[in-house]
């Protein structure tokens, strides 16, 4: 957990969601992506996660704060969250 840890924008809560989702190092999480990360963290561990954790998780694998995310980065992590919730 405290190389999660070690990621911008990853807490103790994100970290623990991470693990439970099976993701327990950075480069597992560079493998999955964000998006895939983020569905396995609302399938296993927080059905109810919001945009900015795919923002954060998408920051911990460009090794960036969120907040410093593109436009277009933010933009494509956008449609695919809206996409989930149109179900």
């Amino acid at each position: 957990m405290n190389d999660l840890l070690a990621l911008p924008n990853v807490g103790k809560v994100l970290a623990q969601n991470l693990l439970a989702a099976g993701i327990t190092t950075p480069e597992q999480l560079y493998t999955e992506g964000s998006m895939n990360a983020f569905l396995k963290i609302r399938e296993n561990a927080d059905p109810d996660a919001c945009i900015r954790v795919l923002y954060g998780l998408q920051g911990a694998i460009e090794g960036i704060k969120d907040t410093n995310l593109s436009y277009l980065t933010k933009n494509e992590l956008k449609h695919f969250f809206y996409s989930l919730n149109k179900k």
